[in-house]
């Protein structure tokens, strides 16, 4: 039986689609802000896998709530990869492009020098660093600007924005890899069952979708694909300030996941169509 820590979340509703035989908890089976319950319920379970899909994702409120997201972010998947490591089980543990500075224009590798820009990039950054100095089997995959048809994400706000008006003012000195919530599903499966079988394989990984562009490029190309005539118009990042700094390079290099397991960028044109269709569907 595979765990999944998460229930509810983007990524974890795409796992529940593809590993119907799994377990999954939610907060009120498992709460991240109780690291040694976590451990526990590996314990109790006794799984043969782990995928944690569930984290601190307020990125703005975390720089008042620093400690509570250090504690869902940073120990308690290090108290997960512990008690994985105890019993020789694999874990995937999802991380994110706000490690790094989001300096330069140059995609970022997997081990090119961290230095997070808020709280919490600060604190998934500590939960890299709990699940490695744990020493079991592990995967680590950075991924970024994730969306999908359900939770809140940017295509869902520009659709809810752009039905209601004719111009909108967007990002357009920030530029990452758009990346669905069903790929990183995708990619934790396949990486996942990888390091089950070679453990050797563990380490950190990258995934983003492709082409990179700017958020206001990803408007444009969400409004063309859904036929909503919504104008948009560039703006810098310092015309939209908010309180946690954003990377203005969330590029990453995802070559040793490819060379790994095969796994290609994913074209994430691709995936919005199939996330409008999926809208479209939804009652």
């Amino acid at each position: 039986m595979i765990l999944v820590f998460g229930r509810t979340g983007q990524v974890a509703r795409e796992l529940r689609a593809r590993l119907p035989e799994a377990r999954f908890l939610g907060r009120d089976e498992a709460d991240l802000a109780d690291p040694a319950g976590c451990a526990a319920r590996i314990a109790e379970l006794a799984p043969e896998a782990v995928i944690n899909a569930a984290a601190y994702t307020a990125v703005d409120r975390a720089e008042s709530e620093e400690d509570l997201a250090r504690l869902v972010n940073g120990a308690a998947p290090a108290a997960m990869a512990r008690a994985c490591a105890a019993r020789g089980i694999p874990l995937v543990h999802l991380s994110t492009d706000y490690v790094f500075d989001g300096a330069g224009e140059t995609p970022f590798a997997p081990d090119h020098p961290t230095a997070p820009l808020g709280a919490y990039g600060r604190t998934k950054l500590a939960g890299e660093e709990g699940v490695r100095a744990a020493n079991g089997p592990h995967a680590i995959l950075r991924t970024s600007w994730v969306f999908s048809a359900h939770g809140g994400n940017f295509v869902k706000t520009m659709l809810r924005l752009g039905a209601g008006r004719e111009r909108l003012t967007v990002v357009a000195d920030q530029v990452g890899g758009p990346t669905s919530a069903a790929a990183i599903a995708e990619a934790c499966i396949a990486i996942l069952r990888a390091v089950q079988d070679t453990p050797a394989r563990s380490g950190t990984y990258h995934l983003s979708g492709a082409p990179d562009v700017s958020w206001a490029e990803f408007a444009r190309e969400i409004f063309a694909r859904s036929g909503l005539p919504c104008a948009v118009e560039d703006i810098p990042a310092s015309a939209y300030p908010t309180p946690a700094r954003r990377p203005a390079n969330s590029r990453l290099d995802c070559a040793a996941t490819t060379a790994a397991f095969g796994l290609s960028r994913p074209d994430w044109r691709r995936d919005l169509d199939d996330v409008l269709h999926e809208l479209e569907a939804l009652p």
